[in-house]
């Protein structure tokens, strides 16, 4: 009787998304939950914020895209639309994939930071939850409650709106 063998898994080939913005390509859940917290602080600070995907920031040592920034409320400027933002947003959101483990998305917090964001918000749509870090090294847990509160910026959006 021979032994069983453990299966040999493959490497996934990057798609040209992945290899672009080294991140995972979204999911419907993903861009979901994207779309409902973008809406979420729309509709709760409509003159107050500018919020916006997919915008690359210049931080060190490669640069980053996170799934939602938040900045002051601005023009915008049509003339000037620069590929990399050297100006800090308020705000950054990563939104877990299935793909990257906790570490992966910590990691992500210290360049943002140093980078002059006051808050970092790491959305983990497998709990429900939201981790709002106002430091690289201290978070509070958002999860099955009605509202997260990021009392650093002053902000507050509805959870259950979120992952609606």
């Amino acid at each position: 009787m021979g032994l069983a063998t453990e299966p040999v898994l493959q490497p996934r080939e990057l798609s040209q998304y992945e290899i672009e913005r080294k991140k995972p390509m979204p999911t419907l859940i993903h861009g979901a939950i994207q779309f409902n917290i973008g809406f979420e602080l729309k509709l709760k600070y409509p003159n107050q914020y500018r919020i916006a995907s997919e915008v690359t920031l210049d931080t060190k040592p490669d640069g980053s895209t996170p799934d939602l920034v938040l900045y002051p409320m601005s023009e915008l400027d049509y003339k000037n639309d620069p590929s990399r933002r050297t100006d800090a947003p308020l705000l950054t959101i990563e939104i877990q994939s299935p793909s990257q483990s906790t570490k992966d998305m910590v990691s992500k917090l210290e360049p943002y930071f140093y980078f002059g964001v006051k808050s970092c918000w790491i959305v983990v749509p497998d709990l429900q939850a939201i981790l709002v870090y106002d430091n690289p090294f201290h978070y509070t847990f958002f999860h099955n409650i009605e509202m997260l509160k990021d009392t650093n910026l002053n902000i507050e959006i509805s959870l259950a709106e979120v992952f609606k």
